[in-house]
């Protein structure tokens, strides 16, 4: 697609032009494209779930006609249930046999959204075997970092370009790993700002989050979510992995500092408002740490109207939640993703150890929502920031409502991309 024809694309989508039909470049095609999506990263955490349903809904919603089979990591923990009722015509290869047959069957590879280009080895193996094309949906890039040596990450860094180089378009989730991937020699046909899949996730389980609701007195509309995260998540205690005193560490030196300002909001709503607050998790760990660094820390007449969750949940009953509440604040970016793609209004804290995904705020016109825990200013600006969400709701729903469509227009053109490509 030529550099002139990329703009006047763009052109027609802000000026909210409806395009010719994605479905006409199918029109003369003998059989159905088949698309192979290669994601689901891992089950414990709501977000790495939630990118697959999110870039399956996207591709129902502009592609209907194409069919995807998924290769996942894991599908375990009740998620490939959760899938195959969403989306009941999807394939799943999961053993060597499956996969083979998937190589064979499908006409492109679409590597999901992740923290970087999480199966690069999947997709050069894809590309070797059956030099059919592929191509790279919303991932951050980040600086390679090596155990070993510096040459060792810059010979990392330098493979995953040569990859990144060999797909037929690289939409990348935050502007700065668009710009590092330039920086770095990348040269594949279109690299382009592209939101996480997971912004288009619209899994539901509206009668369990509607249960737990009641249960807790939380009305829709009047009451806040709050979400905790250390540093580094310890995947130790909830996988079979070795315990790392060096994050261990890093993490408890930060936790009051990167709970403080989360902790303080949650006394200044529920002493100026009539709105109620519910602390949940998006990983399986982050249960104990609501309870120790924000709930048990209330004052008791605060902790009164605050509700800590005390079990994981799964994306749908989350974004069920979500959507019936008056926004979300917190350390986390997957749980903002999901309700800024519903229209959510959503802030995200953020720090040095994490990627730069959550720079995709900016992206999306939500600069102001984006606090770096890092900065001192920015720290002192978290809590007025939430107040504003929980004090002028109907301002801060109209915001959250254009990014949402902001992130939607790319989500077309994005679509508009991939079926250029199957034609």
């Amino acid at each position: 697609m030529g550099i002139h024809s990329m703009q006047r694309r763009e052109a027609l989508a802000a000026m909210g032009v409806v395009t010719l039909g994605i479905q006409a470049a199918f029109s003369a095609s003998e059989r159905p494209k088949h698309v192979l999506l290669r994601s689901s990263w891992q089950t414990v955490n709501i977000g790495d779930i939630a990118h697959t349903p999110g870039l399956l809904n996207i591709l129902e919603t502009h592609l209907p006609d194409v069919q995807v089979t998924l290769w996942p990591s894991l599908v375990d923990n009740g998620v490939k249930e959760l899938l195959m009722t969403r989306f009941p015509r999807l394939l799943i290869a999961q053993d060597s046999v499956a996969i083979r047959q998937a190589f064979r069957d499908c006409d492109f590879l679409l590597h999901g959204s992740g923290a970087s280009l999480v199966a690069q080895r999947d997709v050069e193996r894809w590309s070797k075997e059956t030099n059919k094309p592929y191509g790279i949906y919303g991932i951050t890039l980040p600086e390679k970092k090596s155990s070993s040596t510096e040459a060792t990450s810059a010979k990392e860094m330098a493979d995953t370009v040569r990859i990144l180089s060999g797909a037929r378009f690289v939409f990348f989730r935050d502007s700065q790993s668009l710009s590092l991937a330039k920086g770095k020699g990348c040269t594949a046909p279109l690299m382009q700002f592209g939101p996480d899949a997971a912004f288009g996730c619209d899994l539901r389980d509206d009668a369990r989050a509607e249960h737990f609701l009641a249960e807790n007195d939380l009305e829709p509309g009047k009451f806040l979510c709050c979400i905790p995260r250390l540093r580094y998540t310890p995947y130790w205690l909830i996988k079979d992995r070795p315990f790392e005193p060096i994050k261990h560490q890093r993490n408890e030196e930060m936790k009051e500092h990167d709970h403080a300002q989360l902790r303080q909001a949650i006394v200044e709503i529920v002493s100026n408002t009539d709105l109620k607050i519910l602390i949940c998790p998006e990983d399986q760990t982050q249960m104990m740490v609501g309870k120790e660094l924000l709930f048990d820390k209330l004052p008791d007449k605060i902790r009164q109207r605050v509700v800590w969750r005390s079990n994981y949940w799964l994306t749908g009953e989350a974004i069920s939640t979500y959507v019936r509440s008056a926004g979300l604040f917190g350390n986390e970016m997957h749980s903002p993703i999901m309700c800024v793609g519903h229209g959510v209004p959503a802030i995200v804290c953020r720090w040095a150890e994490q990627t730069s995904k959550g720079l995709m705020w900016k992206d999306i016109g939500l600069g102001d929502w984006l606090f770096d825990l890092d900065n001192a200013d920015d720290v002192s600006r978290v809590v007025p920031a939430i107040m504003e969400i929980a004090v002028n709701p109907v301002a801060a729903r109209s915001r959250a409502a254009a990014a949402k469509l902001r992130v939607e227009q790319l989500q077309r053109q994005s679509m508009e991309t991939l079926a250029h490509e199957l034609s």
